[in-house]
């Protein structure tokens, strides 16, 4: 399927690979950097989403999505795991779930951009009771290509996706021109979305990355 990324922000917090690595399934190792493993908390919004040779779906083309990752390898293949990922469609949600096997979860998310910066709220459940993001953001200085071998390609530069389904293990290629990258500033009120996967970051403060737009394709997921 084709798609659009658009107003996206990378928040990275090292972790240590004990505090996730029980979370991993089997068939799955964890990607470290220099000893340490990475999760992310990325907000943002999909545009003309459609699958191969159709038109847009009616109400799930358009919508904000925000996923709690990590990396991981199998075979030599790097690629991202999902811990969750909360969209703004009931209709995404659905068939992604079937198709890919991911871990969507409906929720209320409002985006709102006001002179190129972002306010960005996601609650899932019931209102104020279920996991939160909260958060206002946007870039800094000029757009950027991560230098190869740098930390933000190695952070950003991930051309698969892992799921599991009954105990299989599947794997999706993806395809885009590489990131044109922004540093970026963040206020982040609340992120409870971590924490409902049982994980607990690190007070430290995450490294920044903000991307206005990319476009992506996603081919069917198979067996690893």
């Amino acid at each position: 399927m084709f798609q659009r990324w658009e107003n996206l922000l990378f928040a990275h917090w090292r972790v240590e690979p004990a505090a996730i690595a029980s979370k991993i399934p089997r068939g799955l190792t964890l990607d470290l950097r220099e000893g340490a493993a990475w999760v992310a908390v990325t907000p943002f919004v999909i545009t003309r989403l459609r699958l191969r040779g159709l038109p847009p779906i009616p109400g799930a083309s358009r919508f904000p999505e925000l996923n709690v990752r990590t990396y991981v390898t199998a075979g030599a293949k790097p690629g991202v795991w999902f811990f969750s990922l909360d969209a703004g469609s009931r209709l995404a949600v659905f068939f992604a779930r079937r198709l890919y096997h991911l871990p969507y979860f409906s929720a209320r998310i409002a985006v709102v951009e006001r002179g190129g910066a972002i306010s960005y709220r996601c609650s899932r459940g019931q209102a104020g009771s279920g996991p939160e993001f909260l958060a206002d953001y946007g870039p800094v200085g000029e757009p950027f290509p991560a230098a190869p071998g740098s930390l933000e390609e190695w952070l950003t530069g991930r051309y698969r996706l892992y799921a599991q389904s009954g105990g299989t293990l599947y794997r999706a290629e993806i395809t885009h021109e590489p990131w044109a990258l922004q540093r970026a500033r963040a206020e982040i009120v609340r992120n409870t979305m971590p924490s409902a996967s049982g994980i607990e970051l690190p007070a430290d403060s995450p490294l920044l990355h903000f991307s206005r737009a990319l476009d992506v394709r996603v081919g069917w997921p198979e067996k690893v």
